[in-house]
């Protein structure tokens, strides 16, 4: 069993205690998203655990306990968000020189195969256009040379939870936009130019071969051949049926829990309220099997 930690949260930034709590008892709970009153408890063991996939953009929290983590068996890999986007679009993320700081941080710990950038979701607006990205991760892919092997990139999609935030966004004259073919070609011609000469393989996320022309591959962020590549172990290559149709993610168990984020990046498909997050966060007991303390036992 895989487990994801989590599309649904940061956890290691904001939920360290609780997870390595659950570490040492063996398992949580996890209510489904959308019954509640359905839980399902996951076996958190090291026998039962084949890899850990922590999804962050901020893991420094964790980073006191990975120790505890060999120590105990566990084999895992982290997908880190480093992007620098305006503070409009971001408003609560670390800074850049603290993100990437720890990013290189944790890959001189646990090696750069295992610490895959993510510079997800790419958004277009008047003030993040194509010339924006194209510089910006340019300058990331330079700065972590070394520090990591693997990009993966995706083009946001707007779910209904962001539709409300991003009416807030527009009344500051900032729309979200649809590349025009062009500048996405520009675009994607200088991210792949910019990974190959600094030693990072670029792959995308859910997005399906639409860029393979450009030399980006679809890739998976939950990947058993990088799991057989880094950890030697073989894990049942089937697709996750839970994920959309272009994603190419294997099957995990996901222990995270939605608005529980204090990120409030406004194009984020997992809060609905920052407020509502906040006031889950706040009545997180690190004791408790659940992330949001409701179901203790």
């Amino acid at each position: 069993m895989i487990i994801s930690a989590s599309r649904r949260t940061d956890i290691p930034a904001f939920y360290a205690q609780w997870f390595m709590n659950r570490i040492r008892e063996g398992y949580c709970t996890v209510p489904n998203p959308f019954n509640p009153k359905q839980i399902s408890r996951i076996s958190l063991k090291p026998e039962d655990v084949e890899v850990i996939v922590f999804w962050t953009r901020f893991p420094g929290p964790l980073l006191p306990h990975l120790d505890e983590l060999d120590e105990r068996g566990y084999r895992y890999y982290f997908l880190y968000t480093l992007m620098n986007n305006p503070r409009v679009l971001e408003p609560h993320s670390p800074s850049y020189q603290k993100s990437l700081k720890t990013f290189r941080r944790l890959a001189d710990r646990i090696g750069r195969e295992k610490v895959i950038w993510r510079y997800d979701p790419i958004v277009f607006t008047g003030i993040t256009d194509a010339s924006f990205h194209m510089e910006t991760y340019g300058r990331i892919a330079n700065q972590l040379k070394g520090h990591t092997s693997r990009s993966i990139i995706s083009m946001v999609e707007i779910y209904r939870k962001a539709r409300k935030r991003l009416k807030l966004l527009e009344e500051q004259g900032i729309f979200i936009m649809q590349p025009e073919e062009k500048n996405l070609h520009e675009l994607m011609k200088s991210m792949s130019v910019s990974a190959a000469t600094n030693g990072i393989q670029i792959q995308t996320c859910a997005e399906g071969p639409k860029f393979a022309s450009y030399g980006i591959q679809p890739g998976k962020c939950i990947d058993d051949k990088l799991i057989r590549h880094v950890f030697g172990l073989e894990v049942l290559p089937l697709k996750d049926p839970s994920q959309r149709s272009h994603c190419g993610c294997v099957a995990s168990r996901d222990i995270g829990m939605y608005d529980t984020c204090l990120f409030g990046c406004l194009y984020c498909y997992a809060t609905t309220h920052l407020d509502h997050a906040r006031e889950r966060h706040m009545k997180n007991d690190p004791d408790a099997s659940s992330l949001t303390g409701f179901f203790r036992e």
